[in-house]
């Protein structure tokens, strides 16, 4: 028997909690009230294994570290499990991410500091503000519960308030009018906690019931949960304009419309095409999961919906792994790498793709296009305005030296892209220059029109060319929200093909000069991904506050460095058109059939090479003679004629009609 126990310790466990259900279905039926199904020794012992996240009530929410008395690592390896033995717990996978330690967040607790310090008249507003998505779980508590002002001295004293986006602050929020409303306007339940599995699809009575007892709440089931609308309320954010002697305009301005974005994009669809924002940020597993531990005799759900949360942010990421004890954090290293390994995957392998397309190359100009698409259901970046896209693209001979460098570091700060002009960079259609740099980002300007990183002092966009989802369209609804602002909007390459627009796309044309080198050459087109670069932080660091310090030594610690998303490369071969006198003729051109005669007077003739446009060589001919005929290749278009004789070398364009 004890053999048998050994090997089947989850049939052994089925049979006692069958045993267990069967009473207490019993008992929930016949009175209909919620029944303890453990013991208090049983909930002191689940509470040992959720390390350190809070386990208070305030009334209204509950701490994480309650609910992962069951939705946490199941000690026996039942619940929270896949059928190949992954662990995937809700609140494991939590723990480490932006999400959960949104009330720690270095950055933002700098940038609340930065805006107060900036309009100290308004600190109530602009906390309250603040605190309405970082830190939900004590500023709603605090205004359900008849406080006036919600401080960041409360939050610093209150764990459940730390907890950040913690379980309650998005599973208690109200189902009705989901999507309607925005910027931090949130709406709770006391008593309810919602679920994405509709009840009538699996009634389980006494697992209500259990939950009920163990926590306070009533499990109930609604489609809303797994619908970018749940996400709605703090992921488009409007913020209250003051011009620059701290008075309200009475003007608002749309910091960030991630959520917008996505209603104005192919992913938003009634059709095949439609995928939530849970699809990719909660991407789900198709299998049975026993979601609870300690009830190894409730069937599993599915699909089940994996709280990873992940976005691109691997540097703030860092930062709080390297940071865990400074700044209060319950997650562990090995959590933070998970999280990180997710965040990378999300960043290089789902938001973008990159492709190299050559155009003509001549003695003078080497042309290629270089084609970027946006993967994303929203734009790329999204979210809080310091984030930042950039492209770099690169030319170097077959020595691995560098001809042309697009988007290259700035000397003497590595964080920084060499080329971008202040007051900012513009778009670009066409580069030309290493000093020109193709940066997505949005950009704010202040009521005098000037740049400005101060939330409350934004009045305008200057610039928004970040990389749109495919579907995007101007004369979508939510336009107004997530307008194309600058040269973007007339760039006849951005988001269209053809005047149609609604590709998710950008194509950006570069011309590098290439006079007097010739050879093999290779180009490479990256994109890469900067949360927080340093000309955002530059105002922020400017006010000497002690939570600004503290951030900004360790925003230098860690070192705010990119993140390559996508890359692509190709091989030419550059053929330079020299000035010498022809010397010879050539003919006719354009040619009919194809033919074409060559007479050199007295200089022989070694070797001619045949290219395209593209500089790709089609064909080599020796020759050793004076005059020679020359077949171009069989379709018609434009060919380069390298001609190479014991005394010059020259290169000549032929047209085959």
């Amino acid at each position: 028997m004890k053999n048998l126990i050994r090997i089947y310790p989850k049939i052994c466990l089925f049979g006692f909690g069958a045993i267990m259900f069967t009473g207490l279905v019993a008992a929930y039926s016949h009175d209909q009230k919620p029944v303890p199904y453990h013991s208090q020794e049983e909930m002191v012992s689940m509470m040992m294994n959720v390390n350190g996240l809070p386990v208070g009530d305030n009334g209204v929410f509950i701490g994480s570290g309650k609910c992962a008395g069951c939705h946490g690592i199941d000690p026996i390896g039942s619940a929270n499990m896949t059928m190949e033995g992954e662990h995937v717990s809700p609140t494991e996978n939590w723990r480490a991410t932006m999400m959960a330690n949104s009330a720690k967040d270095p950055l933002w607790l700098a940038k609340v500091a930065h805006e107060v310090s900036v309009n100290p008249d308004h600190e109530q507003e602009l906390v309250n503000k603040c605190t309405s998505c970082h830190a939900p779980v004590g500023r709603f508590t605090h205004e359900m519960q008849g406080g006036e002002f919600y401080s960041m001295e409360l939050l610093q004293e209150d764990s459940l308030a730390r907890d950040g986006v913690n379980c309650g602050a998005c599973h208690q929020q109200r189902m009705e009018n989901l999507g309607q409303h925005f910027s931090g306007e949130l709406f709770y339940h006391t008593d309810t906690i919602w679920g994405p599995y509709i009840s009538e699809e699996m009634s389980f009575p006494i697992f209500e019931a259990a939950m009920t007892s163990f926590v306070g709440y009533a499990p109930v089931g609604n489609h809303k949960v797994a619908k970018s609308e749940f996400c709605a309320a703090c992921h488009s954010l409007l913020t209250e304009t003051a011009d620059l002697e701290g008075n309200l305009t009475g003007d608002k301005f749309v910091e960030q419309a991630t959520y917008h974005e996505w209603l104005n994009s192919s992913f938003n669809s009634d059709g095949p095409s439609n995928q939530e924002c849970q699809g990719c940020h909660m991407p789900r597993i198709e299998e049975p999961i026993v979601i609870a531990s300690g009830y190894a005799f409730l069937p599993g759900r599915e699909p089940f919906g994996q709280h990873w949360l992940v976005g691109g942010n691997t540097f703030m990421l860092n930062l709080m792994k390297n940071n865990i004890e400074t700044l209060g954090i319950t997650a562990s290293e090995q959590n933070f790498n998970t999280v990180i390994e997710r965040t990378l995957d999300m960043l290089q392998n789902q938001s973008a793709e990159i492709e190299i397309i050559p155009g003509e190359v001549d003695g003078d100009t080497a042309r290629y296009t270089v084609k970027v698409a946006n993967l994303a259901g929203h734009k790329l970046p999204s979210g809080y305005p310091a984030r930042r896209a950039y492209l770099t693209f690169e030319m170097l001979d077959e020595n691995g030296n560098t001809i042309f460098h697009s988007g290259k570091p700035e000397v003497g700060n590595p964080y920084e892209v060499f080329g971008n002009d202040l007051p900012y960079e513009p778009h670009h259609d066409l580069i030309s220059s290493e000093g020109q740099v193709q940066i997505y980002e949005m950009i704010m300007g202040d009521v005098n029109g000037d740049p400005t990183t101060v939330l409350e002092r934004a009045a305008t966009m200057l610039k928004d060319n970040r990389l749109v989802p495919i579907g995007f369209s101007t004369l979508h609804s939510a336009y107004d929200t997530t307008a194309i602002v600058g040269a973007a909007s007339t760039d006849p390459n951005f988001n269209k093909v053809a005047g149609i627009e609604g590709t998710g796309t950008d194509e950006v044309r570069y011309h590098i000069p290439v006079s007097g080198i010739n050879g093999n050459v290779t180009v490479k087109a990256k994109i890469f991904y900067q949360s927080v670069p340093p000309r955002w932080t530059e105002e922020l660091f400017s006010v000497d506050h002690p939570t600004i310090n503290a951030f900004e030594a360790m925003y230098w610690e860690e070192g705010p460095a990119s993140v390559e998303m996508a890359a692509d490369e190709m091989s030419s071969t550059l053929v330079g058109m020299e000035e010498n006198s022809r010397g010879f003729i050539l003919g006719p051109n354009p040619t009919l059939n194809g033919w074409i005669t060559l007479q050199n007077g007295n200089d022989v003739v070694r070797e001619i090479k045949i290219y395209n446009l593209q500089g790709a060589l089609i064909d080599v001919r020796w020759v050793n003679q004076t005059n020679a005929q020359i077949q171009l290749p069989a379709p018609k278009g434009t060919y380069l004629i390298e001609i190479i004789s014991d005394k010059k070398r020259r290169i000549e364009k032929v047209v085959r009609q």
